[in-house]
């Protein structure tokens, strides 16, 4: 009786470290994705639907805030926060690629990747390392946010879900 109890205690104590040490070897695993160019490896740890829609939603509240009250009254400004609230949809579908995020996660402006690799723009620079100085934290047991400083020194956090026993990237939070 005595065994299956020490059994059952090791298993969750098993259970606890692999739920805890999940985040780490994400960003383990996406790193060496990054470094290695490999768009299938880094898609394994990223969840583009949900990262996709949050992205979205972020950029058009904050679209929807700089316009201001003044222009939300005016029927033909409105028109025109819908139709760039469209083509921000479509930027961000565009932009949510795994070159894209590999520049994210470098600290690199998303807008300097125009090529479809993970090159840096100058090519005479190293790519900084990805998620380099991040900062872990759990949320739940289920949500953990990874923070890296962009090239202004602004935080981007990234957030980890489990899934199951797999972790993956589901969110991106802007700085504001």
């Amino acid at each position: 009786m005595h065994k299956w109890i020490a059994l059952l205690l090791a298993g969750l104590l098993l259970f606890g470290a692999w739920i805890v040490a999940g985040p780490y070897l994400t960003v383990r695993d996406i790193r060496s994705a990054v470094r290695a160019q490999d768009a299938a490896a880094l898609s394994e740890h990223v969840d583009y639907p949900a990262l996709r829609a949050s992205l979205k939603a972020q950029l058009a509240d904050r679209l929807v805030r700089e316009a201001g009250p003044e222009l939300q009254s005016n029927p033909l400004a409105a028109l025109g926060l819908t139709l760039a609230t469209g083509a921000v949809s479509t930027a961000v579908e565009a932009m949510v690629t795994p070159a894209g995020l590999a520049a994210v996660m470098q600290g690199r402006k998303l807008w300097q990747q125009v090529s479809d690799d993970f090159a840096p723009p100058d090519p005479a620079m190293p790519a900084p390392e990805p998620l380099h100085d991040a900062r872990y934290r759990y949320e739940s047991w289920s949500h953990c946010t990874v923070t890296i400083r962009d090239q202004e020194g602004r935080p981007l956090v990234f957030v980890l879900t489990r899934q199951g026993l797999r972790w993956r990237l589901s969110d991106l939070r802007l700085p504001q």
